[in-house]
């Protein structure tokens, strides 16, 4: 079975029912039935084969959420080649950093043709170096308006049947080679952990460029026969009530959403966006892509429970590209568990151990429990398994787990070894849940002692003045101590210098009297300083630049 099949099982089994409805600010909602989505993907399937794009072959596509974005995915699929959807350059992005990024990954990937819009033309030629492989720039207005769907092709299970690009600051670091038995085997078991059913509507917002918008929110539903409510990102952060509004209109059931969102929605959005909503058909909203917060979901049931919203509905997963997707999950009816942990411990010994009167804690929730089809374990430095609330490296081994990064043997050795893939997250397990603390690469290490940064920032957001999601810490080399030295950067509103030297004092007492080290530098900055990357998430790298350009 490859997904050009099951596709066209979808489409032969629900041929007038939308496997898509696209929804686009200013404009009606546009709904594409399965056989309409066969034969617009049929006309980028014939586009490609005019070009000269064999099966087996790369296709970066570099498009706006829409139908062109769809078809020339699904068409890809359908005549075999590998697809790799790249983010759209916007205003987010720096063009510098996006063209350098761009002409990076032509070199690495070696794709045969790149698919853009005409006006995008010139930025793309612009950042390919002399001798790419690309021989193709196929553009939207070469596409024909019509053509036949292509016959299907025997495809061999285990061939690459799509590229995903783990998070980056345009998300271009590393390419996730996935096969086709991967991908279909991870949709079997992270849709018997969910109770996946036909009658299901997904409502995503989230870009089709990073694992949870491209599985979760797009093969998943389309491969399952299922309808999908797809918004775009840019619609969704500027109004991000109109998630719930298609909830409501569509009787959405599953969603996805990353953990600022919850903080995002539950400050963001007005009473006078929810007149008429009715959230009662949610069954399932995970949180998913970043380390999953309590608070986040607090804010948000208490937020939205008066539309309908049920607290068993709010679940966890854990999930990277290199698993397809899913790693994890809340069961089905259950809330996430939480785990009070002694802070000191937690930071300096690595023990996610009871609380001790008097000391103070930190709150984790579990991002649930493994799939059925995958393995964890807890391991040191040297790959030995550790024992509950002790705190390693995540290693896991599936039946979805990546063939390998693409033409990076180098990166997969490192990743693959004997069997299981080393996630380079850290967490620990408790009674089979699985709790995760942050990146390995990440972690600061000041005089001895291992600090998550997440921690820091979880600790800044309890200042008044600094906002959840508007902080970020990191270690700089600090020459005269032989260690690293913690900075922390945060966004604040006012632009007062005394209220801005009473938020920054507030924030190193707070810091220092609940954590173990004392911040070197704290950097007040205006809003919007913060380096994001595409998938929404902080770029910790990218900031530290930024902080050490800034200081000189």
């Amino acid at each position: 079975m490859s997904l050009s099949h099951l596709l066209r099982q979808q489409a032969q089994a629900h041929s007038q029912k939308p496997a898509i409805i696209l929804q686009r600010a200013g404009q009606e909602d546009l709904p594409l039935t399965y056989q309409q989505l066969l034969e617009g993907s049929a006309r980028y399937s014939y586009a490609y084969a005019q070009a000269g794009i064999a099966p087996g072959e790369v296709v970066i596509l570099i498009l706006q959420h829409g139908e062109d974005l769809v078809y020339a995915f699904w068409g890809a699929i359908l005549s075999g080649q590998v697809p790799s959807i790249m983010p759209f350059l916007t205003e987010k992005l720096a063009p510098e950093r996006y063209r350098a990024d761009l002409a990076a990954l032509a070199k690495v990937t070696q794709p045969a043709a790149i698919v853009t819009y005409p006006e995008f033309e010139g930025e793309i030629r612009a950042a390919l170096t002399a001798g790419s492989s690309v021989r193709e720039v196929i553009l939207t207005s070469q596409v024909p308006a019509q053509a036949q769907i292509p016959a299907a092709g025997a495809q061999n299970p285990e061939s690459i049947c799509l590229l995903q690009h783990s998070s980056g600051t345009t998300g271009l670091q590393k390419g996730v080679a996935l096969s086709h038995q991967a991908v279909l085997s991870q949709l079997n078991a992270y849709g018997e952990a969910i109770g996946l059913k036909e009658q299901d509507v997904l409502v995503s917002w989230l870009p089709l460029y990073h694992d949870m918008g491209l599985i979760a929110g797009f093969l998943m539903p389309i491969l399952s026969g299922i309808t999908l409510v797809l918004l775009s990102p840019f619609d969704w952060v500027r109004a991000p009530y109109r998630l719930f509004q298609a909830v409501s209109q569509y009787g959405g059931t599953l969603s996805w959403l990353p953990n600022f969102a919850y903080n995002f929605c539950a400050q963001k959005v007005r009473e006078r966006d929810l007149a008429g909503v009715d959230l009662s058909s949610w069954r399932l909203i995970t949180n998913c892509s970043e380390p999953v917060k309590a608070e986040s979901h607090a804010a948000f049931y208490e937020r939205f429970a008066p539309y309908g919203l049920r607290q068993t509905a709010l679940a966890c997963s854990y999930a990277m590209a290199e698993n397809v997707f899913g790693v994890t999950q809340t069961p089905l009816q259950s809330l996430p568990v939480t785990d009070e942990i002694d802070r000191e411990a937690y930071i300096t010994a690595r023990q996610a151990q009871p609380p001790r009167e008097g000391h103070p804690t930190t709150r984790m929730m579990s991002s649930g429990r493994a799939l059925p089809n995958v393995r964890l374990r807890i391991v040191d430095e040297n790959g030995t398994d550790l024992p509950d609330r002790t705190i390693g490296e995540i290693a896991l081994q599936s039946d979805c787990v990546l063939t390998g990064y693409y033409n990076r043997p180098d990166a997969t050795a490192a990743a693959l070894r004997e069997g299981w893939y080393f996630t380079g997250d850290y967490g620990y397990t408790l009674n089979g849940e699985v709790f995760v603390a942050g990146r390995k690469k990440d972690m600061l290490i000041i005089g001895g002692k291992n600090v998550y940064p997440q921690d820091l920032e979880a600790l800044a957001y309890e200042v008044p003045g600094i906002h959840a999601g508007r902080a970020v810490a990191f270690g700089i080399e600090d020459p005269d101590s032989g260690t690293e030295a913690a900075v922390m950067v945060a966004e604040v509103n006012t632009e007062d210098a005394e209220e801005r030297q009473r938020i920054a004092d507030a924030l190193r007492r707070h810091i220092t009297q609940n954590s173990a080290v004392a911040l070197r530098h704290v950097h007040l900055v205006d809003a919007k300083w913060i380096v994001k990357t595409s998938s929404g998430k902080t770029a910790r790298s990218a900031n530290r630049e930024k902080f050490l350009r800034e200081i000189g």
